[in-house]
């Protein structure tokens, strides 16, 4: 049976990683946290099939647990994750390796496997240790309130959170009779080529890993990298993808990228609602661009830049600014072709002012944002949020 999946198709956050058969799921206070809040989550797939793969941030500076997962991902199979949120394990030098290799080790000896088939994820502040007198016990009351029931996969997600307000996960049950589901954390240091985000998605179709690989990259270009709140790409950006195979259902490469790309959308737009400070939600969208690489970087340029986000942030329709951001970017166009419209009022058009600005309505939550270069054939969307007093504030008065 074949499912033609679009961004309309029915996802539903109810459910997230143990919506899938085959995986367990947990989250726990471990005491990692000051608070007191949840703080530890476990992933773990039970087969038959252990197939993974992973997309980790582009930031030179990595985590000890990103430097970790990518090593043992080399070999295309993970039994088992841990993530914990309160410490990002970032520039700890070699301790902080070796305490991420001894949480792999710990989760390894409680499922009787293999460290190597570990893998470990970190999120909150830079540059501390982490407790690990508090972690490594967390690890066994995280393996003992394992289950797969759905109240299991949400206390996952949220065990996961540090500046998130909610939690965040989607699932998607194909008619064919396998699954996808997932979680995802991050409200800032959010920019493409990850976010300040962790996310765990799993599924029980059956995929050898190459094409499991090409899937997870191709999605996660269109979707988690195309999410851009703040210009911060974090030291910690991890998507992991595992597969149990316990649907025993074989699945096309296009047809489980297309499901995985949708749930995936899905979670972008969960972080985009959850940003730090956000109160407007702002969809950037550039056409008529050379290459779709050209229309990223616009789009991203815009998506960045303080006085289009400050202006969205007073529903202001300053298309001004727009354009000077759009002629900073490294894109090739005609100025005197730029067409802008907000909100569906064509407010520059042909380089020059389009219709009068109070067409353009900006006063609700969502901004629509369409830019088209004139240049070429290409087009690409990138999701951001407004600057507002609240971001400024959330991170200017204590460490995240």
């Amino acid at each position: 049976m074949t499912l033609a999946v679009t961004p309309d198709t029915q996802v539903d956050r109810s459910a997230g990683v143990t919506a899938p058969a085959g995986f367990r799921a947990a989250g726990v206070i471990a005491g990692i946290k000051p608070a007191g809040t949840p703080d530890l989550t476990v992933v773990v797939n039970d087969g038959p099939h252990d197939v993974a793969a992973g997309v980790f941030t582009t930031n030179k500076v990595k985590a000890a647990p990103v430097l970790w997962s990518q090593q043992v991902l080399t070999a295309g199979k993970l039994k088992a994750v841990v993530l914990n949120s309160g410490g990002a394990n970032a520039c700890t030098g070699p301790e902080g390796f070796q305490d991420t290799h001894k949480t792999a080790e710990k989760l390894a000896e409680v499922l009787g496997v293999g460290a190597a088939e570990i893998g470990v994820c970190s999120t909150g502040l830079i540059g501390e240790r982490l407790p690990m007198s508090a972690l490594i016990p967390g690890i066994d009351a995280a393996v003992e309130a394992l289950g797969t029931a759905p109240e299991h996969g949400l206390a996952a997600a949220t065990a996961v959170m540090t500046t998130d307000n909610v939690p965040k996960q989607a699932a998607l049950r194909h008619p064919g009779g396998w699954s996808i589901g997932g979680f995802a954390k991050g409200a800032g240091m959010c920019a493409p080529n990850m976010a300040t985000m962790l996310s765990v998605i799993t599924t029980d179709a059956v995929l050898d890993q190459p094409h499991l690989d090409h899937a997870l990259r191709n999605a996660v270009a269109k979707t988690f990298n195309r999410l851009d709140v703040d210009g911060g790409t974090s030291t910690n950006d991890t998507v992991l993808l595992l597969s149990s195979g316990a649907s025993g259902v074989a699945v096309g490469p296009d047809e489980f990228e297309a499901a995985l790309t949708t749930v995936a959308a899905d979670l972008v737009k969960q972080l985009q609602a959850d940003a730090e400070g956000v109160t407007k939600h702002v969809s950037i969208t550039v056409q008529g661009a050379a290459t779709e690489a050209e229309a990223v970087a616009a789009a991203k340029i815009v998506a960045e830049d303080n006085l289009c986000k400050t202006a969205f942030f007073a529903s202001d329709p300053n298309w001004g600014r727009i354009a000077m951001a759009v002629g900073n970017a490294p894109t090739a166009f005609d100025p005197s072709l730029l067409d802008i419209t907000l909100n569906g009022a064509p407010i520059c058009v042909a380089g020059g002012k389009g219709v009068d600005r109070s067409a353009a309505d900006l006063s609700g939550l969502e901004i629509d944002v369409v830019i088209d270069l004139h240049a070429g054939p290409a087009s690409a969307t990138v999701l951001t949020t407004d600057l507002s007093h609240a971001y400024v504030e959330e991170n200017s008065a204590y460490s995240s």
